[in-house]
């Protein structure tokens, strides 16, 4: 594999470019309804924990756990949009490319399924990748599932 430029946070900030012999299938950006829906879900479960552990522990302002989640997760989804939103995934009829040089053969993954909020596909050696923020999950299996299978998409 090539030197590629390097991030400390994302890995590789290059996608490598397609081979001669192989056919661009789909593209799949980060979706922004997605990245924020999942901040959403996880302001509400940390406020709901942070909340029942300061009734737990006879705290007289269980209130400022599920507020002190909601600004947290807000601030944690601000700061990281304008890295995570540019995220891409690629899928040609050869391999499934990703951010951070992730690059995967078609071979050999061996399963492409939603997980909770997200796309996990795992290979055949075990290895599990994330694809984040996926706008339409289904459509992003399927699509997997058919290329694997050599059928159009």
């Amino acid at each position: 594999m090539p030197d590629l430029p390097r991030d400390t946070v994302m890995g590789s900030d290059v996608m490598l470019p397609l081979r001669a012999t192989e056919t661009l299938l789909a593209e799949w950006p980060a979706d922004k309804g997605s990245y924020w829906r999942s901040h959403g879900i996880m302001a509400v479960l940390g406020g709901f924990v942070a909340g029942a552990v300061l009734v737990a522990i006879g705290n007289p302002t269980p209130w400022v756990g599920p507020l002190a989640a909601v600004l947290a997760m807000g601030a944690r989804g601000w700061y990281l949009a304008s890295e995570a939103l540019t995220n891409v995934w690629r899928l040609t009829d050869q391999r499934l490319q990703g951010p951070g040089g992730r690059d995967i053969a078609l071979a050999q993954i061996r399963q492409a399924r939603p997980f909770l909020g997200d796309v996990q596909v795992i290979t055949q050696a075990g290895d599990k990748h994330l694809m984040k923020y996926m706008g339409d999950r289904a459509a992003v299996v399927a699509s997997i599932k058919a290329a694997q299978a050599g059928r159009p998409l």
